[in-house]
């Protein structure tokens, strides 16, 4: 039996938000589960209303293996798991979910696999003995199972779950990938295997997912708009920032929305072309917010209060970027230079460049 206070061989990283009910299970089921092996427990809270920090606090303070780390201001799994596993001086680190739907008893095995010459140890639902289909939701299954089909033709590893949160791995390896990490979204194992750019001997290790007994989940379909964001910067080698790969992807849907509006508007009688734009303008700019709130900015998501201001904020800021718009457009159909579909597009373009930066530096600023 190891001593509680010698150093530890396997740091197990928690990120969590709104777990507060699953700290204590989920220590009492390491606890059991890791017996004969020097570990430790880190949660990384993203300062949770429910008070899981409390709860994590309330245990180390009897038991020296658990500690916590209370995110201000930051958010996001991806972040959450590097600083928890560059906080850990032990020689191996995993990564598993505060839900409790990973099993923990597997993570011997795990260990045991990277022992023996695996470079990372994969928690996998779709090795021949895993299943998947208990704890996902039908909604959830199509979101992972649509994420796992696009990264298996990525990806330069074969594996069969890429889009699991459950891995282990040494920290030197960690470490070595750490400054080529997006560090955003969800997918941090996907992340890891396309940081690394070559193949990584990966050990698919099969367990049960099981169903989640307390809190909400935070798989949706923003998560997998989030992969695809990742995927696109690594496919860019990273010289493009994510956030940017992002909003400009949310700004093709923003332009696809105000050309639908102004097209609709164009076929109203009486409409003159800047009414019609103005129109477009607005209902693009509240699309446009709106997503990237969920999306792009997703670790620093507005609520409440917060994002009626940040609505108005951003309505204030980007009148500068929508009369330029207007001005623009209106000039191009003026001169017979451009029709309302062309001369709509190139007064979009210019809005979107403009509240990338205003959303940036101001309306998201320091959340």
């Amino acid at each position: 039996m190891p001593d509680h206070r010698s150093p530890a061989e396997l740091t197990v990283v928690v990120p969590c938000y709104n777990e507060a009910a699953n700290v204590a299970p989920m220590v009492a089921r390491l606890e059991a589960a890791l017996r004969g092996i020097a570990w430790e427990v880190v949660f990384v809270d993203d300062d949770s209303p429910d008070g899981t920090i409390g709860e994590v606090r309330a245990i180390a303070a009897r038991d020296p293996r658990v500690r916590g780390l209370r995110r201000i201001g930051r958010r996001g799994l991806a972040s959450a798991v590097t600083e928890g596993v560059l906080s850990s001086s032990a020689a191996y680190v995993a990564v598993i979910d505060g839900d409790l739907q990973h099993d923990e008893t597997i993570l011997p095995a795990m260990l045991e696999a990277v022992r023996g010459g695996a470079e990372v140890a994969v928690g996998s639902r779709h090795a021949e003995g895993g299943e998947a289909g208990s704890g996902f939701s039908a909604a959830r299954a199509r979101v992972s199972d649509a994420g796992t089909w696009l990264a298996a033709r990525l990806l330069p590893t074969p594996i069969g779950d890429p889009m699991s949160g459950y891995f282990l791995l040494p920290r030197a390896l960690f470490e070595a990938l750490a400054p080529r990490l997006s560090a955003r979204g969800f997918k941090i194992l996907l992340d890891l295997l396309l940081s690394a750019r070559r193949p990584i001997r990966v050990a698919e290790i099969p367990y049960r997912f099981r169903p989640r007994q307390a809190g909400e989940s935070k798989l949706d379909a923003a998560v997998l708009l989030e992969f695809l964001g990742l995927l696109m910067d690594k496919a860019l080698g990273g010289w493009l920032p994510w956030r940017f790969v992002s909003f400009a992807a949310v700004g093709a849907i923003g332009v696809g929305v105000h050309l639908a509006v102004l097209g609709l508007a164009s076929r109203l009688p009486g409409v003159q072309f800047e009414a019609a734009q103005w129109t477009a303008t607005l209902v693009a700019m509240t699309a446009n917010f709106l997503l990237n709130n969920r999306i792009t900015y997703r670790a620093m998501r507005l609520r409440g209060p917060r994002l009626a201001r940040g609505l108005l904020l951003f309505y204030a800021v980007c009148s500068i970027g929508a009369a330029a718009n207007v001005g623009i457009a209106g000039l191009l159909v003026r001169q017979g230079i451009a029709g309302w579909g062309l001369a709509g597009a190139a007064g979009a373009l210019l809005t979107g460049v403009w509240n990338y930066a205003v959303s940036s530096t101001l309306v998201w600023r320091g959340r």
